[in-house]
């Protein structure tokens, strides 16, 4: 394997892996101190973080929803989606070991068929049904899945790109806290299913098509708003007005 490669799949690994501690860390050891707008600020900082850390060398997909809407606006190859999506979801059951190893010093920290999981029915905190969960998790993907493909026009984040990213996660998040838990990142969902057991595993499932159906929506309505060469065709036509004014 090339270098390069080595190099953008560790990242992808180190980058859900932080995004799965830090962020379902702020749910699990911290949850009732921050509040929805902590947990909501957590993920959108660990993700600015890695936007900009991480961006320059395999674009901080962190995220198979992400990688999916990169892969359908043809920005990467299949063969590089796959080995995101392998390195994302192996460094969110990794990120989500270490959170349980550190939960586990913890007394009375209940991690059974929780442990900052997603889910819908009584696992939700407003009792959000099946349905509504799930157009929920399509709808927040389908928005931040948006934002990356609108700021970024290449695989790689750049200039002041992490800021909307960032920013945009946390947004999904206020939303998506009191109803699911907020997934909208497969890989987010299931290190940590994987830990909690129970109704968490059972209901897995949504938090993987759900957000993944959103992100592929994002890519094809990307299509149509932002043309492959809209911004040179408006840098053509402000060159041409500028003689104009003149």
């Amino acid at each position: 394997m090339e270098t390069t490669e080595t190099r953008t799949i560790l990242s992808e690994f180190l980058g859900t892996l932080l995004l799965v501690f830090f962020g379902v860390g702020a749910v699990v050891l911290a949850g009732e101190y921050i509040g929805t707008f902590g947990i909501a600020l957590s993920f959108g900082f660990v993700m600015l973080a890695m936007a900009y850390s991480l961006g320059p060398i395999s674009g901080s997909h962190i995220n198979p929803a992400v990688t999916l809407g990169m892969l359908l606006a043809r920005r990467i190859d299949l063969r590089t989606a796959v080995e995101y999506w392998i390195a994302q979801v192996l460094g969110g059951i990794v990120g989500a070991a270490v959170l349980f190893l550190v939960a586990k010093q913890i007394p009375g920290l209940r991690t059974s068929e929780s442990f900052g999981s997603n889910g819908w029915g009584d696992r939700s905190a407003v009792h959000l049904n099946t349905g509504g969960a799930f157009v929920v998790e399509i709808v927040l993907t389908f928005a931040f899945v948006f934002v990356v493909l609108s700021v970024t026009h290449k695989v790689a984040v750049v200039g002041f790109a992490g800021l909307p990213i960032g920013l945009a996660l946390a947004m999904v998040h206020l939303v998506g806290v009191p109803l699911t838990g907020t997934s909208v990142n497969p890989a987010r969902s299931i290190g940590p299913a994987l830990f909690a057991g129970g109704a968490a595993i059972t209901q897995l499932w949504l938090f993987i098509v759900a957000p993944l159906i959103g992100g592929a929506l994002a890519a094809v309505v990307h299509r149509y708003t932002h043309p492959p060469y809209a911004p040179a065709a408006v840098a053509d036509e402000v060159a041409a007005e500028e003689p104009e004014k003149g």
